[in-house]
């Protein structure tokens, strides 16, 4: 049973950091692209960020370049989201996900985590 289990989430102000954190489990992790999704309230989902397993290709939205960093401890099981200088438009609740597709940056992820809220005041 693959298990995707984000901590890190909370309330910060305007300008700092928050780091995320996702243990995977049930799956063999090295080989899975992993990816960092957001959802606002009122809002779609959206990629913020992905690596393939290979860690060769990166992904990162408009919106978080220079910003925000993923990476992962293939030892560890673990994908990480470091996020800085945020806004308070980085407001929502943020997924691990994981897909067995070499570099996959579509929407359908094949496995996801519960969700960590972030949230962020001016």
């Amino acid at each position: 049973q693959v298990q995707l289990v984000e901590s890190g989430g909370g309330s910060v102000q305007a300008g700092g950091s928050v780091r995320l954190s996702c243990a995977a489990s049930g799956l063999t992790f090295s080989s899975y692209t992993m990816g960092w999704f957001r959802q606002a309230p009122g809002k779609e989902r959206e990629l913020v960020a992905a690596m393939c397993w290979r860690r060769s290709v990166t992904y990162y939205a408009d919106s978080v370049k220079g910003r925000f960093t993923i990476s992962r401890d293939n030892a560890k099981n673990t994908v990480y989201l470091q996020m800085n200088s945020l806004k308070p438009e980085d407001t929502a609740v943020y997924y691990c996900a994981a897909d067995p597709r070499t570099i996959y940056l579509g929407p359908e992820y094949t496995y996801w985590g519960q969700g960590t809220q972030v949230t962020v005041s001016s």
